[in-house]
């Protein structure tokens, strides 16, 4: 899950950011996403960030419902 953050700049602002990056093959959310990753290495400790990385790589896939038939049965082996 993702959250969202949401910031306030005005509008010459964020337009010359955005042309700026843009001139270096960018964009706000790639460097955002770059300086995020840089604080949360700098500021977790490592053994929580390992936790982390084991608990949400091994969460459980789920398997699909079977499906019904139009009369609310499960399908039949035929």
């Amino acid at each position: 899950m993702r959250d969202r953050i949401i910031l306030s700049m005005s509008d010459e602002k964020l337009s010359a950011l955005e042309m700026y990056l843009a001139q270096r093959n960018t964009t706000l959310t790639a460097e955002i996403d770059k300086y995020t990753e840089q604080l949360y290495n700098k500021n977790v400790p490592q053994n929580v960030r390992e936790y982390i990385e084991m608990t949400s790589d091994s969460k459980p896939i789920r398997k699909p419902k079977p499906t019904k038939n139009p009369e609310g049965r499960p399908p039949s082996g035929q």
